[in-house]
């Protein structure tokens, strides 16, 4: 295929790159500036007194994210993927125990719980939001099932009402990645304020951002305290100077977020409605301008549920569009849009879980005495996951400021136009 499409007697719908994704102003700077003039970038110690809990611009970053989220307690991190391992250490998940995952995200997902040396199992997801099937969680349960890690993928939350209510039946917690989805609704409530731990990501890719960096919630001030002395070497614990109910899992790292990074944190938290607002617009027009195309679904929005749009995942039904997913997006970036096909390829068939590579050489935590079951990562354990993967998902990040509705219009042009080619493509 000639990269311009030109054999069909046209030019590119697309010449010159999109603008860039900026969201650092005025306003990051002059909080960047202050700390500096400080001559201070970190107030962390690792011992039972004030400074702990870290400086003065990290603890008013948690405490606006506790009041924005509605939550009692907000812990920031040097990432979302430390946040996620540090959770599931204070919810004391640890070796022999099975934790249940998506299949169809990030790695950091499921690897948090190898962290502890307990096993991941993989459930399917459903086939237009991307969370946790609940009946498919449900088929995984064995007596050594302690927790779920929940994933609101793309910006749309799970469905949490079922998930929530089979974890309390059965007596598991609930860990919300909501990596992806700070400002996305369930029923009116923010994602990853449900389960006993959220977490949020602050990673340069997400709308709002410090870089690197992630904050984890939680309403128990047990469990609050328990990621606090994961993130800061357990020191204080260790020294005997902070009491902490059913102490296990606080061997600690540094974890910390650093002044410069909260000052940045602070500022973009008052931008996040001011960034997604139009992120939805531009994606709800675009949705609104895909319905009538053959063989192309908009991202599902469930009722009760409110997206915000960190990427725009669509699926292609091949036989209607009359050509394969991957020949589609390689067509429509020839013509300057860039779409993804296929995510993440499902977690369980990487080499990790393949080859039961996580410790040394002797397959731990898979084949060490305190595991006593049986999981499975053979292909086909995640049938919707791997359809979505090999043959149906591909996705765009141009759902974003500064772009405008025209911008998403010649994202359509582009697609109207390889569709219209669709029979010369396919041979």
């Amino acid at each position: 295929m000639r990269s311009d499409l030109a054999l069909f007697g046209g030019t590119p719908v697309r010449r010159d790159p999109f603008p860039p994704y900026i969201t650092i102003g005025e306003e990051e700077k002059r909080a960047v500036m202050e700390v500096l003039d400080t001559g201070i970038l970190s107030h962390f110690v690792g011992a039972n007194e004030e400074a702990f809990y870290g400086g003065p611009r990290v603890r008013a970053l948690e405490a606006d994210w506790a009041a924005r989220f509605g939550v009692r307690h907000a812990v920031t991190f040097n990432s979302a993927t430390s946040a996620l391992v540090a959770a599931v250490g204070a919810l004391e998940i640890g070796p022999g125990d099975e934790v249940i995952c998506s299949p169809y995200t990030m790695s950091a997902s499921a690897t948090c719980v190898l962290a502890y040396n307990a096993i991941p199992v993989f459930a399917d997801i459903e086939d237009e939001t991307y969370g946790l099937d609940p009946d498919a969680v449900a088929a995984r349960i064995t007596p050594r099932t302690r927790a779920l890690v929940v994933v609101h993928l793309f910006g749309h939350p799970a469905r949490l009402d079922p998930l929530m209510d089979l974890a309390r039946r059965r007596g598991l917690r609930l860990i919300e990645d909501a990596a992806q989805a700070p400002g996305a609704t369930y029923r009116g409530r923010p994602a990853g304020t449900f389960g006993d731990i959220g977490v949020f990501s602050l990673n340069c890719h997400k709308t709002i951002q410090t870089g690197e960096g992630g904050v984890a919630v939680t309403d128990d001030e047990t469990l609050a305290l328990r990621l606090r002395l994961i993130r800061n070497h357990g020191e204080a614990a260790v020294d005997g100077g902070m009491p902490v109910p059913n102490l296990v899992n606080t061997i600690g790292w540094n974890w910390r977020m650093i002044e410069i990074e909260a000052a940045i944190g602070g500022e973009q938290l008052r931008k996040l409605e001011r960034l997604s607002k139009p992120r939805i617009e531009l994606a709800e027009h675009l949705t609104r301008r895909l319905a009538a195309l053959p063989g192309i679904a908009p991202p599902a929005v469930a009722p009760d549920a409110r997206h915000v749009y960190y990427v725009y995942p669509m699926r292609l039904d091949e036989a209607a569009a009359g050509l394969p997913r991957d020949r589609f997006t390689q067509a429509v970036t020839a013509e300057g849009i860039g779409v993804y096909p296929g995510y993440q390829k499902p977690l369980y068939l990487q080499p990790l879980y393949q080859q039961r590579i996580v410790y040394g050489n002797r397959g731990c935590p898979f084949t060490c005495g305190h595991y006593q079951g049986d999981v499975s990562y053979a292909k086909g354990i995640c049938p919707v996951a791997e359809r979505l993967y090999e043959r149906e998902l591909f996705f765009t990040d141009l759902c974003r400021p500064p772009l405008t509705t025209d911008d998403m219009d010649t994202v359509v042009r582009a697609f109207e136009k390889v569709l219209a080619h669709a029979d010369a493509l396919r041979g």
